[in-house]
């Protein structure tokens, strides 16, 4: 889930969709997103595993070094004990977050929340399908009794993760940088003055992403990369030298914008050359259109693919192979999604009039054509005079 709002949010960023008129939702998506996030990381959190404990440690600490309101805040998100914390972080999982969530929903989907069918099934299907083919792993149960081994956070908190680690100040990488990611992220609409649209040409917004994205991505590494020498103290293995972190943080700034550059320049060349190819001539495209018939047979057949799937599925669950049920799971509704859109497909094609009739040739007359010699030679001949009646 937070993979794919990260990726809507970026396609809606080069795509420049934002610029029609529409900055309150992009303005609602980007908290929409933040709030997916925190929806993730209270979930993860609550089944008290290494890693989450890490995690709560982390956030507590980060929301006690906010200025004035830290320990407030603190104290209302974790509460002051173990069954305090748990009740307080289930009911944001799933009551606080989830109707914030329906409420920027709400807000964020111009036509009232109307969905395509199958692309919310084909979705769904392939979440499920991902989730059975790598299962997330619980980890190792939190003991307190037991010193905790070497973990990290979920991978959209491990670039936060690597800042931490640089040993700057928490509240500087861990409060304040993240809230100005988030809210230039929210103004980008107001500051985007370029007239089009395309990626290519809006030539310092690309540049911007592009350097963005290059960045999250060295720090999400290394908030992954512990050295494995065991013969070096924990403390001095987690800590990321800060001096080369941020040298090269500076250095993907320059090296994103040549990156951005680039691409920008061979996007210009591609479609110059695309535009001589069509100077030449169009293209035909094939284009396949299936019959009434196999349509039908296209529809039974999946049908009959998909009772088989739910009868796998539920085999798969009752003999506890819930991977492989959840796997199936996913399966059936991309199937369900092939079928309704296969389904709407031959409803349109039914709707469309008949063709016409090819025209028949009339045969060709052999004397159809006159030679222009014999028209000129074609002349009215002049009438006679009546002759007079002879008595």
């Amino acid at each position: 889930m937070v993979l794919l709002a990260i990726l809507h949010m970026y396609y809606q960023y080069f795509s420049g969709r934002y610029k029609i008129r529409n900055e309150v939702l992009w303005v609602t998506g980007v908290i929409l997103g933040t709030v997916t996030i925190l929806e993730a990381f209270t979930g993860y959190d609550i089944i008290f595993s290494e890693r989450a404990e890490l995690a709560i440690s982390i956030a507590a600490s980060l929301t006690n070094s906010i200025p004035i309101a830290g320990p407030v805040i603190r104290d209302t998100m974790f509460g002051s004990g173990f069954s305090d914390f748990v009740l307080r972080f289930y009911a944001q999982h799933v009551f606080v977050l989830p109707l914030v969530m329906l409420g920027l929903m709400a807000v964020h989907f111009p036509r009232f929340m109307v969905f395509d069918v199958p692309m919310v099934m084909a979705i769904c299907g392939a979440i499920l399908v991902t989730g059975g083919v790598f299962p997330i792993d619980l980890g190792f149960k939190f003991e307190p009794t037991v010193p905790p081994g070497i973990t990290v956070p979920e991978w959209y908190l491990t670039g936060l993760y690597a800042f931490l680690r640089s040993q700057y100040d928490k509240f500087v990488t861990g409060v304040l940088w993240p809230g100005l990611f988030i809210g230039s992220l929210a103004l980008v609409p107001f500051l985007d003055r370029y007239k089009k649209f395309s990626w290519k040409d809006r030539p310092l917004v690309t540049a911007f992403g592009i350097t963005g994205i290059a960045q999250i991505m060295v720090t999400t590494y290394w908030g992954f990369y512990i050295p494995s020498d065991t013969t070096i103290p924990l403390v001095q293995r987690l800590v990321i030298d800060p001096i080369f972190f941020y040298l090269v943080m500076i250095l993907l700034v320059p090296i994103g914008f040549g990156f951005s550059y680039m691409m920008i320049k061979l996007a210009q060349e591609s479609e110059r050359k695309a535009k001589l190819n069509k100077e030449k001539g169009p293209k035909k495209v094939a284009e396949i259109q299936l019959s009434q018939k196999w349509l039908n047979w296209v529809i039974v057949g999946l049908i009959a693919f998909q009772v088989y799937l739910n009868i796998a599925a539920y085999n798969a669950a009752l003999s506890g192979l819930n991977n492989l049920s959840l796997f199936f799971t996913g399966i059936i509704l991309m199937v369900f999604a092939g079928i309704f859109h296969i389904y709407r497909y031959a409803m349109s094609e039914s709707k469309k009039p008949p063709p016409p009739p090819p025209t028949q040739e009339h045969p060709a007359v052999a004397h159809a054509k006159v030679p222009e010699v014999a028209k000129e030679t074609q002349k009215e001949l002049p009438k006679e005079a009546p002759k007079a009646e002879t008595s």
